[in-house]
């Protein structure tokens, strides 16, 4: 019997660890189903894993090109072009919401956890509204 329950349990964290991005994309969808812009949102990402499960979510828009788009994800800061630079960018990486001027949060790993960051000058610049879910993520400035 212990030996059934081990092996249940090997699979079941197993198949968790496989896809580490499923979890991203998830965090992700619940972020961006917070906020709201002016107008409907069309979400482009470098990262195309990340883009093709946000789009099997009937709830948002995704777009091929990020010229296309009004939100972006952003995995790698090389992905993005100029004509991009000024959309509302959301970062993977902690570093990059320091090094991009209009990167409004971030979702990094810190310590084998993930953590959110929205800033609340860069939201109020750029007339984004968030919900009160979101409340607890909201940042002054970049720590």
């Amino acid at each position: 019997m212990k030996l059934i329950l081990i092996l249940i349990f090997s699979a079941l964290i197993l198949s968790a660890s496989q896809n580490p991005e499923h979890l991203r994309v998830q965090i992700l969808e619940k972020v961006l189903s917070e906020i709201s812009i002016d107008t409907e949102i069309l979400i482009w990402s470098d990262n195309k894993e990340i883009l093709s499960e946000i789009a099997q979510n009937k709830h948002f828009k995704t777009v091929q090109n990020c010229e296309d788009s009004n939100i972006i994800i952003l995995e790698k800061e090389s992905k993005l072009t100029h004509k991009c630079a000024d959309k509302h960018i959301f970062v993977l990486d902690y570093q990059l919401l320091q090094n991009l001027s209009k990167s409004f949060g971030a979702l990094f790993w810190k310590k084998g956890r993930p953590n959110i960051i929205i800033l609340e000058p860069k939201i109020k610049n750029q007339s984004i509204t968030v919900s009160n879910a979101l409340e607890p993520y909201l940042e002054e400035k970049i720590w």
